[in-house]
């Protein structure tokens, strides 16, 4: 039997197919609960930040995120234009942009608390089964 020189290049080998597809599904698990809000999963995702830690520069929330600030600025924009967030230069160094929460934002948090319940139900796994996934995906995300 000859070894096949091209075994890395297979789909079904690539590490990073299922990760990007499995992605790509959960999120879009996410539309229906979401709509509810007037969010995008962009959007919620910053809105988990902030409700967690506000308030919050966009060079932290882009770090948090994962995201840079050319992805971030046009959410910032719209969830600005909803009265969702305020973003304001800060006063200790004006080339910092800060983004807080307005009463309508934090207002919010209360409706998005059924999302995470949603979600749950849209999924196989085992508590468990969730937290492992969690730990190991959050070790490839250290290494990046």
């Amino acid at each position: 039997m000859t070894e096949d020189k091209y075994y890395d290049l297979k789909l079904n080998n690539q590490l990073c197919f299922p990760l990007y597809a499995a992605s790509k599904e959960v999120i879009k698990r996410y539309a229906p609960a979401l709509k509810k809000l007037d969010l995008t999963y962009t959007q919620y995702i910053v809105m988990l930040s902030l409700w967690e830690f506000p308030p919050l520069s966009v060079k932290d929330l882009g770090e948090k995120l994962f995201l840079d600030s050319g992805t971030l600025t046009p959410v910032l924009k719209t969830l600005e234009a909803k009265g969702l967030i305020v973003r304001s230069r800060s006063a200790a160094d004006e080339r910092v942009v800060e983004i807080a929460l307005t009463r309508k934002g934090k207002d919010l948090k209360d409706r998005a608390l059924a999302v995470p319940l949603e979600m749950k139900k849209c999924h196989p796994l085992t508590s468990e089964e969730s937290q492992t996934l969690y730990e190991l995906l959050y070790k490839l995300l250290k290494t990046t």
